[in-house]
C-alpha cells in the first residue's frame, strides 16, 4: 500500500510540462505512457532512476506526509508502518518508469481487492497536506503554461492514478504472458482485441515526448490482408429445374485441412525459423484450428496430420461436442501421425469404413508409410419428404508422399486409392455413386499425377520419376529414374485400370472384344473395298471388286457397351481410371492474375491441396485437350477462395498468428439430387 500511495503523492508531482524538462511515467485509467528519459528533473529536485540514496529533504518531507495522515489508511496498517518506512527507504530510490514498475511485492504489501480499493482513493483525496508540501506545490505548478495548467483541471494534482492490474510490470521485464505480443513483426498483424482502454478526457494528451506502452494499434487487421471471400456457384450448376416440384437438393458442405502436426514441427524445426516460438505452441494452434473448424461448420472433415494422441486426447472430444463422428487412420510405422474423416451426425448414416495402407512389404514401388481413407455415406434426408431418396456418397481422404523425386510411389500410392473408392463406390448396377476425394497430393495442378485423377487416363512409360508431381524446384538431385511398364507387378492384385482384379470380370487375354455379327458390318466399308496397291493382279483372283448388297447397312452399328475397357484404351505402359473426377477450384485467381496457393513449404507457394468430385464428362473432339465436365447427380454450390503467394507473404507465410498451420483450409458446398423411388 505504501507504493501505491507514493504513486498518489509523488506521481503528480512530475506532471510538468517542457518548461521543467518533465518526462514522466503515467497511466490515466489503463493507458501507460514511457517515459523517453531516464531522469526526472524538478527545479533543484532531481532524483536519478539508477538508484541514488534518498536526500534528507526527500525523507523529511516523506516521514511528514506520513505522520499527517498515512496513519488513517487502514487500522491495521498502523503496527507495520515503521518496518515498512524502513523498507522503502533501504531499496533505490524509483522515479518515472521505475517508480511504477515496482511491484506491491517487493515492498511486502499484499495488493487489495477492488471492494478495499475505493476507501483507500477517497482517503487520498480526503487528506489535508502541510502548508510547506502545499506551497512547493503550488510553485511548481504556477510555472506551467497556463494552457497547461487548465488541461491538468484543479484536482488532477491529487487524484488517485492507478496502474495497469495485470500482468505486473516489474524492472521493465517483458510481459509474462504471450510474450510473443511484443514482437513488432508480429503486433503489425494482431486481431483486435477487446479492452476497456479509456481514450483521456478532453481527447488530448496534456503531456508531450512520452509514448503510449499498450499493444500497438492493427496496421491492418487481419481480416482485411488474409480476407477469403464465398464463391457462390450455384448460378452455374446445372439446376435447370430446381424451382420445380419435385426436384431438390440435399445440400452439405465439405472440408479438407492439413492441420500440421506438432510433431512434425519439432523434427523439421529449419522449415518454421520465419515464425515466432509462441505461434507454434499445440495449445495456442489448437484452439486456433478448433475455432476455424467451427466457423466455417463443415458437414464432412477429411483432416491430415492428425497427431494420434492430439486426436484421442483433444481433438475427438472437441470435434464430438460439435456434433460429429470421427474415423481415424493412423500411418503405418513409427510415424505418429495420420488422416481422418469426420461426419455430421445428423446428416449422415455410416454405411461402410475402408481404411488402405500403402505400405507393402517387400514391394520398391510401395515401401512408404502414407495411409487413406475411405468411406460410404448414406446422406439423412429430413422427415416429411415420404418417397424422396437420395444416393449414397464416397468420401476419400489421403496424404499422399512427399518425396518429389519419387513420382512412381505416388502413382502407385493412388492407383491403391483409386481401386478401393471403384470399389467402395460401384452400385449394384455397374454405374458409381458421387464421389469427393479430398487429401494433400503433394502434386502441383497440370502435373502428370494431377491429369491422371482429372482427366482418367496417364501414359507413363519413360517419364522422369521426379517429372510426376511437377516439383522440379523441390527436387536437389534431378534423379535418371524413369518410369517403366509395369508400374507395379501383377502380384499386387491391381489393373492398369486402378479396378481390383478380384473383382473385374474375368477375361482371358485373347477374348475377342467384338462379336462377329458386329465385325462384319465393315466387309463392304470403303477401307475394304479399295483395292491395295501393291497387290498382285491375277486375272479370276484378285481383280474382282466386291460389290455391297442392297440390304447391307451403309453405316456401321454401335452398340452401346458399358464396359470401361471399351473406351479406355488400354495400351502397354499406361493406367487409366473410370471415376470422373474434376477438381473444385480453377487453381488461379483471375482478379489477381495470380496462382490459387494452399501451402508454402520453404517459403515457396503452390497447390498441392484438392478436393475433386464426380462430374459428368462432355464429349470432346480434342482428345489429346483435358476432359470437360458438367455436373451431374452432384453439383458444387460454392467454394471459399484461395490466397495468392504475395498475400500470404504479407501476413509473414504459413503458420502465422491466424491461420496456425502450413496449409490453407479448402472448403466447397454441394448439392446432391434428391429424387423420387
Amino acid at each position: 500500500m505504501l507504493g501505491t500511495l507514493l504513486c498518489y503523492v509523488l506521481l503528480p508531482l512530475t506532471r510538468l510540462g517542457r518548461a521543467l524538462h518533465a518526462d514522466a511515467f503515467f497511466t490515466c485509467r489503463k493507458n501507460v505512457l514511457l517515459a523517453k528519459s531516464a531522469t526526472t528533473h524538478i527545479d533543484n529536485f532531481s532524483a536519478s532512476v539508477s538508484g541514488k540514496p534518498v536526500s534528507e529533504e526527500q525523507q523529511a518531507l516523506l516521514q511528514q506526509w506520513l505522520e499527517e495522515g498515512a496513519g488513517e489508511v487502514h487500522p491495521n496498517e498502523s503496527a507495520s508502518k515503521p518496518e515498512k518506512i524502513s523498507a522503502v527507504l533501504a531499496t533505490e530510490w524509483r522515479e518515472g518508469p521505475e517508480l511504477l514498475m515496482t511491484s506491491l511485492s517487493d515492498l511486502n504489501i499484499s495488493p487489495e481487492s477492488g471492494d478495499q480499493e475505493q476507501p483507500q482513493q477517497q482517503y487520498v483525496d480526503q487528506t489535508e497536506v502541510s502548508p510547506e508540501l502545499q506551497e512547493f506545490v503550488e510553485t511548481t505548478l504556477s510555472n506551467l503554461p497556463a494552457e497547461e495548467r487548465d488541461a491538468l483541471g484543479d484536482n488532477a494534482i491529487w487524484a488517485a492514478v492507478r496502474t495497469h492490474a495485470a500482468p505486473q510490470i516489474i524492472d521493465a521485464a517483458p510481459l509474462s504472458t504471450e510474450v510473443w505480443i511484443e514482437d513488432p513483426a508480429i503486433l503489425a498483424w494482431s486481431p483486435a482485441q477487446e479492452s476497456d482502454v479509456g481514450s483521456v478526457e478532453g481527447g488530448v494528451w496534456p503531456f508531450q515526448n512520452t509514448g503510449q506502452f499498450q499493444p500497438l494499434p492493427i496496421e491492418i487487421p487481419y481480416h482485411e490482408i488474409l480476407w477469403r471471400d464465398w464463391e457462390d456457384l450455384s448460378a452455374q450448376a446445372c439446376i435447370p429445374e430446381l424451382g420445380s416440384e419435385g426436384s431438390s437438393l440435399f445440400e452439405f458442405r465439405v472440408m479438407s485441412y492439413n492441420i500440421l502436426a506438432q510433431d512434425l514441427i519439432e523434427q523439421s524445426p529449419h522449415l518454421y525459423m520465419h515464425c515466432h516460438p509462441d505461434i507454434l505452441n499445440w495449445s495456442y494452434r489448437l484452439t486456433n484450428l478448433l475455432q476455424e473448424i467451427q466457423h466455417w461448420d463443415p458437414d464432412i472433415l477429411c483432416l491430415q496430420e492428425i497427431q494420434e494422441n492430439h486426436f484421442w486426447e483433444q481433438l475427438e472430444p472437441a470435434l464430438m461436442m460439435m456434433g460429429f463422428t470421427c474415423i481415424f487412420k493412423r500411418r503405418t510405422g513409427r510415424k505418429t501421425d495420420g488422416c481422418a474423416i469426420c461426419y455430421k451426425q445428423n446428416m449422415f448414416q455410416l454405411i461402410s469404413s475402408n481404411p488402405v495402407e500403402f505400405f507393402r512389404p517387400g514391394l520398391d514401388i510401395l515401401n512408404r508409410d502414407n495411409v487413406g481413407l475411405v468411406l460410404l455415406l448414406q446422406p439423412l434426408l429430413p422427415e416429411g419428404l415420404g418417397d424422396k431418396s437420395v444416393s449414397p456418397l464416397c468420401v476419400a481422404n489421403t496424404h499422399v508422399l512427399y518425396n518429389p523425386r519419387r513420382g512412381d510411389i505416388k502413382l502407385a500410392q493412388m492407383a491403391l486409392l483409386l481401386a478401393e473408392i471403384d470399389k467402395t463406390a460401384k452400385m449394384a448396377d455397374g454405374s458409381y455413386c458421387p464421389v469427393i476425394l479430398c487429401g494433400d497430393l503433394n502434386s502441383v495442378p497440370d502435373s502428370p499425377l494431377y491429369k491422371f485423377i482429372r482427366n482418367g487416363q496417364l501414359y507413363y512409360h519413360g517419364m522422369p520419376a521426379w517429372k510426376v508431381s511437377g516439383q522440379e524446384e523441390l527436387c536437389q538431385n534431378l534423379h535418371q529414374r524413369k518410369l517403366l511398364t509395369p508400374l507395379w507387378p501383377s502380384s499386387l492384385g491391381i489393373t492398369d485400370s486402378c479396378q481390383y482384379a478380384t473383382l473385374c470380370q474375368s477375361k482371358k487375354s485373347d477374348r475377342r472384344k467384338y462379336s462377329r455379327a458386329f465385325l462384319l458390318q465393315f466387309r463392304y466399308c470403303d477401307a475394304a473395298c479399295e483395292r491395295p496397291s501393291d497387290l498382285v493382279l491375277l486375272e479370276g483372283v484378285t481383280d474382282a471388286v466386291p460389290d455391297c448388297p442392297a440390304y447391307w447397312p451403309k453405316e456401321p452399328i454401335v452398340v452401346n457397351n458399358s464396359d470401361s475397357e471399351m473406351f479406355c484404351s488400354s495400351y502397354p505402359g499406361s493406367i487409366q481410371h473410370g471415376l470422373n473426377l474434376t477438381s473444385v477450384y480453377s487453381h488461379f485467381l483471375p482478379t489477381r492474375g495470380r496462382p490459387e496457393i494452399t501451402t508454402m513449404p520453404m517459403g515457396v507457394g503452390a497447390t498441392v491441396d484438392y478436393i475433386f468430385y464426380s462430374a459428368k464428362p462432355i464429349k470432346n473432339d480434342n482428345l489429346e485437350g483435358p476432359r470437360i465436365y458438367q455436373d451431374g447427380a452432384l453439383k458444387l454450390l460454392g467454394r471459399l477462395s484461395l490466397l495468392s503467394e504475395d498475400i500470404l507473404w504479407s501476413a509473414n507465410g504459413l503458420p502465422n498468428p491466424f491461420y496456425s498451420s502450413d496449409h490453407l483450409c479448402l472448403l466447397a458446398s454441394f448439392g446432391l439430387e434428391i429424387s423420387s423411388f
